[in-house]
Order: C-alpha cells, then structure tokens, then sequence
C-alpha cells in the first residue's frame, strides 16, 4: 500500500517528537547509590582525622616539658657571686677606709694578670645626698677610684711587686662613661695588667665596668708604688718606653 505525502510528513514529525527530551523530567542524572555512600564514607574519615588532630595537638602542648627554673621562686633562681676575696681579706690588701674603700668583694682573681671585683651601689652611700638629692647617680670620680682599688689589689701582690703599703695614681687615659651607675646597681669592675715596669714601679692596667652585663665606664690606668716616681720623673716616659 503506498504512502501518501501527507502520512509520510506525519511519521517525520512523531520521529523528531519521539527523540526530543522530555521537559517535565529533570535534567540532572541521577547519582550512583554507590557514590553516595563511598562520599559518605570519606567524609566521616575526615573528620575523624580532623579530631584526631586536634586532640594530638592540645596533648602535645599539654605533655610539653616546662623550664624548672620558671617554676622556681624568684629569690632561688640566681646564684651570688662567688667570693675568693671577702671585704676582711681586701682591707688586709688595700690602705683605704670607710668612707673611701669601693670594693666590697674579689669574685676573680689570676696572680699578676688580672682581678674582677664587686661594688654593691646602695643609697646608704654617703657621696648620694650630695650627688644628686632628687637623682641618685653615683660619680664617674669614684667609678675610676673604685676600678683603681681593684687594680691595686693587683699590684700589691706578690706575683707584681711584692706587698706594699700604698699605691697612687699615675694617670688615667681613654675613660669612657656609657651609663649611669643608681643606688640598687651591682657594679661589676675587670681589671687586667698590661705592662709592668718593675724598676719605677708603674703599671698599666686597662679595665671595664659593668651592671647588667653591660658596659658603663672603661678606661685606662697607669698606677705607681712610689708618689715620687709619679710625680717627678713623669709617668708617660716610664710606661710608653
């Protein structure tokens, strides 16, 4: 039976219609109900790692080892100075007295090379109601005297000159002030013996300051047994030849 035009047209049309989406369905895939769980799965691993983590943290930090000298008191976390000369050892050494003897302690001492010493700064210091009454600073004076015993502490041993009664200055060279000295300062002096010259009886002797570590007066000095060699035959001639 042949096929007229108008039923082949119509047969065109229901194939075109027959391939054409359907509007009313939804356009997204389904998922796989495999996928899901798999995604569910993962994601429940997650955060299992998640809170495993920060719970490794916070017992890390908890199970770290704490520093046993923070948890000391204040007063037991630092040591004193050790002593190797104490105050009736220096008086035996040195000529000065109160109101003049600046030394209160030999913490270091090497025979005929060098001397550490300590001052301890208090307001019962008798230079600090003159020097300054609203402002107590010790004077850059009494710093190079107080480094000056310390280096007669040297001088007046065996192992320089032999043990002697006095001492005077010779000179003083390079004296540098970094930073004020105050009531409640530990002042911490080095002095090392440069040069000797044994027939005048000059030494040389370079030295530093310290508070906190840090420097507050250096310089250089020349020291004599005798105030006569001092004075009259010159100390530059003596020490720099």
């Amino acid at each position: 039976m042949a096929t007229t035009p108008a039923a082949s047209f119509a047969n065109s049309l229901l194939s075109l219609n027959s391939h054409r989406p359907n509007p009313n369905a939804s356009s997204i895939p389904k998922p796989n109900t495999l996928s899901i769980q798999f995604d569910k799965k993962k994601n429940q691993q997650q955060q299992q790692h998640q809170r495993h983590a920060r719970f490794t943290t916070f017992c890390s930090l908890d199970a770290e080892p704490k520093d046993p000298i923070e948890d000391k008191p204040i007063e037991l976390r630092y040591q004193a100075f050790p002593t190797v000369m104490d105050i009736n050892q220096i008086r035996d050494i040195l000529p000065h007295r109160f109101p003049f003897l600046l030394v209160d302690r030999v913490i270091e001492y090497n025979p005929g090379v060098s001397a550490v010493a300590i001052k301890n700064v208090t307001i019962n210091d008798n230079f600090f109601p003159g020097h300054f009454p609203d402002r107590p600073i010790m004077p850059g004076v009494l710093m190079v005297e107080a480094m000056a015993q310390v280096g007669g502490l040297v001088m007046l041993q065996p192992e320089v000159g032999g043990s002697r009664e006095n001492f005077f200055f010779a000179g003083i060279d390079k004296v540098r002030f970094r930073k004020p000295v105050i009531a409640g300062d530990t002042l911490v002096m080095r002095m090392t013996l440069v040069k000797l010259q044994k027939r005048f009886g000059i030494a040389k002797m370079e030295g530093k300051a310290y508070v906190g570590g840090e420097v507050v007066c250096e310089e250089t000095l020349n020291l004599s047994y005798d105030s006569i060699t001092t004075y009259c035959f010159g100390y530059s001639l003596i020490v720099d030849n």
